[in-house]
């Protein structure tokens, strides 16, 4: 009798990941080394698998998230605090099932109140600690990453018939925007090109091509001939869920051929575990050694948009 034997692509082994470090039946774990559960990173990847073909397990996790929603509305980063970030990634999730499970229109309303509640009248994005943000040489991440917040807060407002969640996101928007930085990526770890991916999709998931596209060049301006983006202008590391991030911005604007080449490159640093580390090379000072469960996120919505899916 013959075996045939099925070698699995880069995406069957990016899904298998996940479904391996989810603990308990519930959540993602925040990395291999961890039973800690993010609660952001199960959230967002909601959408990741279900546009994966991975319904089932997509209506599993988010059904989870739905029992673990504080009286607030907020979601939990895993040190136990409240983060409007996490929250609108929760509720990125929802979005991508909710035509599936109407019953989280509830949900989806007491996380888009917490987060409207966190955004003032001159549009200035909050959240009640950044302690999560710090880094090892005593920064913070941007908090210019918040921009990220505001697709979902924008969407669930046109599905819930909420005016005021979109005017609030329009408001935040025009607040970013009057920063003369916004798009500047900065030689340091604060903009490194996962906080930095996460601006320039927002800003091209929000329709602001233009600024999208002028954040990009810089990153263009230093990518590798193996397709690869150092975590920093002048870094000699790079950033593995940051590449994928900026890649599919580059993708969304038509870049494809950048895409692809960065979409490369990650195939060909895959662990055999199906993960990534959070960053490669000398120095490396972002989670080394440490498989992120967000790097596999952004890499199984790089593959739907280069390979089109499975």
């Amino acid at each position: 009798m013959r075996i045939f034997w099925h070698k699995k692509n880069s995406l069957e082994k990016a899904i298998r990941w996940v479904k391996r470090h989810r603990v308990r039946k519930r959540g993602i774990a925040v990395h291999q080394k961890t039973k800690k559960i993010s609660q952001e990173v199960t959230g967002y990847l909601i959408s990741s698998l279900y546009n994966a073909g991975e319904k089932a397990l997509a209506y599993e996790l988010a059904k989870w998230e739905a029992s673990v929603q504080q009286a607030s509305g907020a979601f939990l980063a895993p040190g136990g605090k409240e983060y409007t970030f996490d929250t609108a990634q929760v509720m990125r999730g929802f979005l991508s099932v909710i035509k599936d499970m109407p019953e989280l229109k509830t949900n989806l309303r007491k996380a888009a109140d917490y987060v409207y509640s966190n955004i003032d009248d001159e549009g200035y994005v909050y959240t009640p600690s950044y302690s999560a943000w710090k880094l090892n040489d005593g920064s913070y991440f941007s908090r210019y990453c918040d921009l990220y917040v505001l697709w979902p807060l924008i969407h669930a407002g046109k599905i819930l018939g909420e005016n005021k969640y979109i005017y609030a996101a329009e408001r935040a928007l025009a607040c970013f925007k009057r920063t003369p930085d916004l798009i500047r990526f900065k030689p340091e770890l604060g903009t490194i090109s996962h906080i930095f991916g996460y601006m320039m999709e927002a800003l091209v998931e929000l329709g602001e091509f233009d600024l999208a596209e002028k954040g990009l060049i810089q990153a263009a301006a230093i990518q590798k001939e193996d397709g690869s983006i150092p975590a920093f202008p002048g870094a000699g590391w790079i950033c593995s869920p940051g590449i994928a991030q900026i890649a599919i911005a580059w993708h969304k604007l038509g870049e494809r051929q950048r895409a692809a080449k960065a979409f490369s490159y990650l195939e060909k640093i895959q662990n055999p575990s199906g993960g990534w580390y959070a960053s490669f090379g000398k120095d490396a000072d972002y989670l080394p050694g440490k498989e992120v469960s967000w790097a596999n996120k952004f890499f199984i919505d790089l593959y739907l948009l280069v390979r089109g899916g499975k």
